[in-house]
């Protein structure tokens, strides 16, 4: 079997420079575990729109749906212009098009870095990508957002129950693999009783299916109060799109920083990674970007493409890349300015090609 083919967008802000660094640690790991990864390469976001009149064209999603991954750099999409004119979100299309129904988001803290947590955690949010509140993915065509005059919008929420079942599935599955086999769905549906009663309803289900693992419910603004005063007591976080995205977030800074929240877009039979944070357009250019986010979620990437293959080489690659990613943490003088050190995005990466 030839090595994975895998496909590099650099989107808009400091993207090209933290998928240029990603590329570097997929490259030098592809060496030493002979995994033989071939890389293409896509332009997205300002730069797509400029020379091809969208922000991602039809036939870079065709790209896409062919190659074995995606790396995905973060882009600008507040700043674009309208759908209409071009200003599509290829974070949003990617997912909804290639059906990358699971966002992965992990997020633990390390004993090297400083954190605000009260406490020391390991968790995963399991966050429902293709649906929910929003717009871009709520509707076959047209947005899920309308205005019947200038003073009323509406939101249409989507939920169906499709999406909550194989949402639960991922979550059960991945707390499987996990020592503390527990599985935390978290729901509003104390207000939002059909649409949040269908996801639990799934939830349950699957619950009773696996028995051995543990099951509970939090509703989500309680779940928000609890992982600020301990998140040691969740393993795996499964719920709705709009949930997810907010508690996940929160995860990721109570674990250290937005900078090292790896997050992986899976399907059945595609998946990206993607880094948490967003574009950083105010830092672009200076070489101090961190690029640990998508270095991690590459990371995913490879251990997602070890399980599909059966490959172990990949599954190993991945776990050397995040220890290498550990050791270019553990040390102020390879740690870029935003965790308090003052290494360059360059000297950072080389810190952990180093370390593999």
């Amino acid at each position: 079997m030839s090595g994975p083919r895998l496909l590099l967008l650099d989107g808009d802000g400091i993207g090209p420079e933290i998928v240029a660094a990603t590329r570097e640690v997929l490259a030098a790991t592809s060496d030493k575990f002979g995994l033989g990864l071939a890389f293409e390469t896509a332009v997205i976001g300002f730069d797509a729109l400029r020379t091809q009149g969208a922000t991602i064209s039809e036939a870079t999603i065709e790209t896409a749906r062919n190659a074995d991954g995606i790396v995905l750099g973060p882009v600008s999409h507040n700043d674009y212009p309208p759908a209409a004119e071009g200003g599509l979100n290829p974070s949003g299309v990617l997912r909804k098009r290639l059906d990358l129904f699971a966002n992965i988001r992990p997020a633990a803290t390390r004993p090297f870095l400083p954190h605000p947590s009260s406490t020391g955690f390991d968790l995963i949010t399991v966050r429902e990508n293709t649906e929910g509140f929003y717009a871009d993915r709520s509707m076959h065509a047209g947005p899920g957002e309308i205005m019947p005059d200038p003073d009323m919008a509406l939101a249409i929420r989507k939920i169906t129950r499709t999406a909550c079942r194989r949402i639960a599935e991922a979550a059960f599955d991945l707390a499987a693999t996990r020592p503390a086999r527990h599985v935390t769905a978290v729901h509003k549906a104390n207000v939002l009783r059909l649409s949040d009663g269908v996801f639990l309803e799934e939830c349950r289900k699957l619950a009773e299916a696996n028995p051995a693992i543990r099951y509970d419910e939090v509703l989500v603004d309680a779940m928000a109060a609890h992982l600020v005063r301990d998140a040691s007591r969740y393993d795996v976080i499964v719920t709705t799109n709009m949930y997810g995205d907010i508690l996940s977030d929160l995860a990721a800074e109570l674990s250290g920083s937005l900078g090292l929240a790896a997050s992986l877009n899976a399907g059945t039979d595609h998946a990206m990674a993607q880094a948490q944070h967003g574009s950083a357009p105010d830092i672009a250019g200076k070489g101090v970007a961190n690029p640990a986010s998508l270095i991690g979620s590459a990371a995913m990437l490879l251990d997602w493409l070890g399980q599909r293959r059966a490959d172990g080489a990949l599954a190993t690659a991945a776990t050397a890349i995040g220890k290498a990613l550990d050791a270019g943490l553990s040390d102020t003088a390879t740690r870029t300015p935003d965790l308090g050190g003052s290494a360059t995005t360059a000297e950072m990466t080389q810190a952990m090609i180093a370390a593999l």
